[in-house]
């Protein structure tokens, strides 16, 4: 697959990530059982209480956990691509064909002939009806019954475009982050799409990879593929950049070229609720007001806007 001006973007660690993590550790081997049990003097510490210990294995408990989730933010972008396409590469065999997927539900027909020729005729069917289930979990947000079955489809068949697709957007929506990316670098590999990038982008922003939301961006842009994905791509780089601080610049991009419309759909609502949402916290509470008041007219139960009306009266 062509990178497409993201060589720069990878190897890039999360901001503080390693720092936070040596030091967690270094806190948990301090106080883990079967340490040294000396002062930084080298005399023997008072033999503790039982309670007095337990509350110390508390504490060491605590500091692991926070370790592990320091550990799992400590990513790097071309490990995670290099998974993806090491799994796609293992299953393929000789089969090197990266045509592009359209979504499943168009192309039901050639998900059936990826199964089978992923899984063999016999156990199409199996297959085929498990997909079916997943898919049907998801669309009901039963997201966990969904990861349990795609997990397995992930491995059994990880040449299909649409399982690894609806893996990482199960995945996504789990707030999984890693390993949403992993699955959606997956299916953009096979698929050769830039169909969910400003998902991707988003795992990424959530990860603090910011070159690589840019990245994604740009490889956004350069395809055109429309106005809905460019501006769900827009309002998560915008995002990005407010994460960042970079308010004024994350306002001027959601304002580029915009102009509310008389009949907005939801891509618009979505794109004037964040613009609002960045007015409102670089102060400029009228034009937050104005904006907020706008989707509130056009749609009154689109997320909290009514909520964000009143507390800006």
């Amino acid at each position: 697959m062509a990178r497409r001006g993201l060589g720069a973007a990878t190897g890039k660690r999360v901001s503080n990530a390693s720092r936070i993590w040596r030091d967690a550790v270094h806190e948990a081997e301090q106080t883990r059982p079967g340490g040294t049990g000396r002062t930084a003097g080298g005399a023997a510490k008072p033999v503790e209480t039982a309670a007095a210990a337990a509350e110390r294995q508390r504490d060491a408990d605590a500091r692991e956990a926070r370790a592990e989730r320091a550990e799992e933010q400590w990513v790097l972008v071309e490990d995670v691509r290099e998974q993806a396409e090491s799994a796609v590469t293992r299953g393929r065999g000789s089969d090197r064909s990266t045509r592009p997927f359209a979504p499943m539900s168009e192309l039901a027909e050639e998900v059936r002939a990826e199964l089978a020729r992923a899984v063999g005729t016999a156990r199409t069917e199996r297959v085929e009806r498990r997909l079916r289930e997943a898919a049907d979990d998801f669309e009901h947000e039963r997201f966990g019954d969904a990861a349990r079955v795609l997990r397995k489809l992930s491995d059994e068949a990880p040449t299909v475009a649409a399982v690894r697709e609806l893996y990482g957007l199960t995945m996504y929506r789990q707030s999984k982050w890693r390993p949403a990316a992993k699955e959606l670098e997956a299916y953009r590999l096979l698929s050769d799409s830039v169909d969910q990038h400003p998902v991707l982008a988003d795992c990424y922003r959530a990860l603090r990879q910011w070159d690589v939301v840019d990245a994604l961006w740009q490889e956004l842009g350069a395809a055109s593929p429309g106005a809905e994905l460019v501006t769900e791509g827009r309002i998560v780089v915008a995002g990005a950049m407010a994460d960042r601080g970079e308010l004024l610049g994350a306002i001027r991009l959601l304002e580029q070229g915009w102009r509310y419309p008389k009949t907005p759909k939801p891509f618009h609502l979505r794109r004037a609720y964040a613009l609002a949402d960045l007015y409102e916290r670089a102060g400029e509470v009228p034009r937050a007001r104005d904006l907020f008041g706008r989707v509130l007219t056009s749609e009154p139960d689109f997320a909290d806007v009514a909520q964000r009306v009143r507390t800006l009266q």
